[in-house]
């Protein structure tokens, strides 16, 4: 066999266990049992029902929405001593707000929203009990990593290159994960979008993957190698 010849050979035999791994780690992401329903309510939702009767005009000498200068010391004390404050009460303010019925998360969510009309930077807590279930690959790839991946920018490897996909693929395709996850050359961690879950980046990179690869001919490829590959009998 030709060195071109055993290049071609390794390649198809690359790309086979690319897929292979690929394949595993579908079913494991299909096999996760589905995240249930969050029922809390969002951090505005508790504060218009709840937290602005006071919080609205002050009244009791809450500190008003909107009042930076009011909420400054506030939230430099942090999330957690405010969330404490809210569940045992502080001065006039009753425990839970006076509506027992609020869960500690809808607490701090109804805190983070004030903070955040207030002057603050703060993202609203998740709950981390009952994670939401994970964004497909498609929609990943379409809102975000096709801004580099569609054109090839920056050295991306482009969607539908199939043979740049499949060099990338023969250190195996957790390697692939891994650099979307760390960041590789140009790429930034996770893609520039610091909330994709380990999970939503499997699943975005074996969407790019699948879709680059799909239209190659693995029968017609695989023949050719086989025959090439053959021993040449004595005569």
């Amino acid at each position: 066999m030709s060195p071109s010849e055993r290049r071609t050979t390794s390649a198809f035999a690359n790309a086979g266990n690319a897929l292979a791994g690929l394949a595993a780690a579908a079913f494991i992401v299909a096999a996760a049992p589905p995240a249930l329903a969050n029922p809390d309510r969002s951090g505005k939702e508790v504060v218009q029902e709840v937290c602005v009767a006071c919080h609205g005009s002050g009244a009791n000498g809450a500190p008003r929405i909107g009042d930076a200068k009011a909420w400054g010391p506030r939230y430099a004390r942090g999330l957690s001593s405010l969330e404490k404050s809210a569940i045992e009460g502080v001065r006039k303010m009753p425990s839970h707000g006076g509506q027992m019925s609020l869960t500690n998360l809808e607490l701090e969510r109804a805190i983070a929203y004030m903070v955040n009309q207030s002057g603050g930077h703060w993202t609203e807590p998740i709950d981390r009990t009952n994670l939401p279930p994970p964004r497909s690959g498609k929609f990943i790839v379409e809102t975000q990593c096709a801004k580099c991946h569609r054109e090839g920018v920056g050295g991306a490897p482009r969607i539908g290159d199939s043979a740049e996909w499949i060099r990338r693929a023969q250190l195996g395709f957790d390697s692939l994960v891994r650099s979307a996850i760390a960041g590789h050359g140009g790429m930034p961690p996770r893609g520039g979008k610091a909330d994709l879950t380990d999970t939503e980046l499997q699943l975005a990179v074996t969407y790019m993957f699948q879709t680059s690869v799909k239209t190659i001919n693995y029968d017609a490829l695989g023949g050719a190698g086989a025959r090439r590959a053959e021993p040449a009998v004595a005569h």
